[in-house]
C-alpha cells in the first residue's frame, strides 16, 4: 500500500478491527476477518499475543492479502520484524514494545506506525518520535484488556487537542456507545470483541459501520461547517496587522 497522507490515514481509522481468536470459537479467524471487511471495517491489526512467531506469520500472510483486496491498511500487532518481514503495512506498539523511532528505522518511512498511550505526555512523546497515529485508550473498561486504565472521554479529548496526528479510540466501545465519541477530536474506533465476539459479524460491522459513518464523518462535518459559518458570521474590522 502506498504512503497515507494525514488525512487518508484519519479515514482508514474509522472503522479499525483488532482480532483475537478468544472470541472466534469454531470459526476460522480467516473467515472472521472476510465477514469483518465486508461488513466494511476500514483498517486491520492482527493481534496474537500466546501464539508462537510462526503461527502469528503464518495467520499474516492469510490475512495480507484479504486486507490488500479490500484496499484497506493491515498492520501487526508489536512485532516489528515480522512485519517487515511478511510486507505488513505498519505495526502498532505500546509504550513497552520497540520505541517508534527505533520501529521506523526498520520499517522505513512508508510504514504506519501506531503507539499507545493513555496520557497527553505519553502521546506527545509518540508524535515528537515520528508516531504517524496515536491509539488512546481504555476509554471505557473492557474485559479484552482487563488491567488497562480507564482515562474516559475526557482523557480522549484532551490528548486529542494536544496532538496534530490522528487518533483511534479504543477500550470498550460498543455499538451503544460508540455515538459518545462523537466531537471528542478522535478520528475512528478501534474494536475487538463488538466485531469479532458477534454472531453474525458482517451484519454487526455493517450496523457499527453506520454508527462510526454517523459519529466521525458526519461529526467532522458538522464541525467543519460550524467553523465556516463563524468565519463567514466574523465582521470584525481588520487590524492594521492584518488588512
Amino acid at each position: 500500500m502506498a504512503k497515507l497522507s494525514k488525512a487518508e490515514l484519519a479515514k482508514a481509522l474509522e472503522l479499525y478491527a483488532v482480532t483475537d481468536r478468544a472470541w472466534v470459537g469454531e470459526r476460522t479467524l480467516t473467515a472472521c476477518v472476510q465477514e469483518a471487511i465486508d461488513g466494511g471495517i476500514t483498517f486491520l491489526q492482527l493481534r496474537e499475543k500466546e501464539a508462537p512467531r510462526a503461527e502469528i506469520e503464518l495467520r499474516a500472510r492469510v490475512l495480507l492479502p484479504l486486507a490488500r483486496k479490500a484496499n484497506i491498511p493491515f498492520v501487526l500487532d508489536d512485532d516489528v520484524e515480522l512485519a517487515k518481514i511478511v510486507g505488513a503495512d505498519g505495526v502498532h506498539v505500546g509504550q513497552s514494545d520497540m520505541a517508534c523511532v527505533k520501529a521506523r528505522k526498520t520499517l522505513g518511512e512508508d510504514a504506519i506506525i501506531g503507539v499507545s498511550a493513555g496520557t497527553v505526555e505519553e502521546a506527545l512523546a509518540a508524535q515528537a518520535d515520528g508516531a504517524d497515529y496515536i491509539g488512546v485508550g481504555g476509554i471505557y473498561p473492557t474485559s479484552t484488556k482487563e488491567d488497562a486504565e480507564v482515562i474516559g472521554l475526557a482523557g480522549l479529548r484532551e490528548i486529542c487537542e494536544a496532538v496534530d496526528i490522528p487518533v483511534v479510540a479504543i477500550g470498550g466501545i460498543t455499538a451503544e456507545n460508540m455515538s459518545s465519541l462523537a466531537g471528542s477530536g478522535a478520528d475512528g474506533v478501534a474494536l475487538v470483541s463488538a466485531i469479532f465476539a458477534a454472531e453474525d459479524i458482517e451484519a454487526a460491522t455493517r450496523k457499527l459501520r453506520q454508527i462510526a459513518d454517523e459519529t466521525f464523518v458526519a461529526g467532522a462535518a458538522d464541525v467543519a461547517g460550524a467553523a465556516d459559518a463563524s468565519d463567514a458570521n466574523d465582521t470584525t474590522a481588520p487590524t492594521d496587522e492584518t488588512a
